[in-house]
């Protein structure tokens, strides 16, 4: 049947399944026509000026409590690179917490990608009237900072996902130059050893990074760097994990920093794509110590009120700074550190 073909049928939706193959999908079918009532308009992310459509599909699954997403296709993108095309991706989560996020494939060279992805936020019935879905169209490019198409803010959720699920939504992607680059996060522990003069960061695991190779994925370690005045004294790293997203490492980095000097220095703690053949690019980083600022000042402080103690945290990761970077030969026992000659 037509149904089969285009893979909506309800079996589609069930647990087991994530995504259908591209090869059994007619783009023609998801064309959006003048007498769809879904077709909607403006996609709710602000007001911008409309560069293009998305198409997704809902359905709750009641029994494991899920919302299930189908992201369908876009059509009319603009181009961002030189020879006329994009290579767009999407990236989604529930407002108003983020705190799942996923994120499609990369279709290169187009502009008017077929997805056909599904995604599954677990999330009661009960709130959906109070939840909305946040899709953000971007711009891959393998060697500078991703650049934002646009993106869509969809709500009234709970009527969307009590339709059939067969029916594509149609929504306006809006432009939106002004969001921020969400680039990740990563949870690690700091323990502070005072008798030894041992400080020990344990990397635990990275989450929702940035994509970084044209397969939709990473191959991110972290790398750890002891800093004081501005100079990078030491670092330590952890192993790759290959096409990635969402690593695990639970690996400790260990620094030797006396206690009269644990006050003046500060970690820069970097999230980096590994390139075996080009060059290693850092996806984020952040920084932990006494003139860190937000979260980072904070894990420090707590770390130093509980010796010997693992205290961790998670840290967003932001754009690199050039200032991070500024390498000269230096030690602990260099002036400007407590009890040095």
């Amino acid at each position: 049947t037509l149904r089969r073909v285009v893979g909506f049928s309800r079996g589609w939706w069930g647990p087991q399944e994530q995504s259908t193959s591209i090869g059994q999908i007619q783009p023609e079918l998801y064309q959006p026509g003048e007498g769809d009532a879904r077709r909607g308009g403006a996609g709710g992310a602000g007001g911008g000026t409309p560069c293009g459509r998305l198409s997704v599909a809902l359905r709750y699954a009641y029994g494991t409590e899920q919302l299930v997403v189908r992201v369908l296709r876009a059509r009319d993108l603009p181009a961002k690179d030189a020879n006329g095309f994009s290579d767009p991706y999407v990236k989604m989560y529930l407002l108003p917490d983020r705190k799942k996020k996923f994120q499609t494939k990369v279709h290169r060279r187009t502009l008017n990608p077929v997805f056909d992805e599904t995604f599954s936020f677990g999330v009661p019935f009960a709130e959906l009237p109070a939840r909305r879905l946040h899709f953000s169209v971007y711009d891959f490019d393998r060697f500078s900072r991703h650049d934002l198409i646009g993106q869509v803010v969809l709500d009234n959720l709970l009527e969307a996902a009590e339709r059939d699920g067969e029916t594509p939504i149609w929504r306006d992607i809006l432009e939106a130059t002004a969001e921020k680059a969400d680039l990740g996060e990563v949870n690690f522990s700091l323990c502070y050893l005072p008798t030894a003069g041992r400080l020990t960061v344990t990397v635990i695991r990275a989450s929702n990074l940035r994509a970084m190779d044209l397969t939709g994925f990473s191959d991110p370690y972290v790398k750890a760097s002891l800093m004081a005045e501005g100079r990078r004294l030491k670092k330590r790293k952890t192993s790759i994990k290959k096409n990635t997203l969402n690593p695990s490492y639970n690996e400790a980095l260990v620094f030797d920093v006396p206690h009269e000097s644990v006050h003046h220095v500060s970690l820069t703690i970097a999230v980096v794509d590994y390139d075996c053949i080009g060059h290693n690019e850092v996806i984020g980083m952040c920084r932990v110590g006494s003139d860190a600022e937000g979260p980072g000042r904070e894990h420090w402080a707590e770390m130093l009120a509980n010796p010997r103690k693992p205290i961790e945290h998670w840290h967003t990761l932001v754009e690199d700074t050039p200032s991070t970077h500024r390498i000269a030969p230096m030690s602990i026992g260099s002036p400007g550190f407590p009890g040095t000659p």
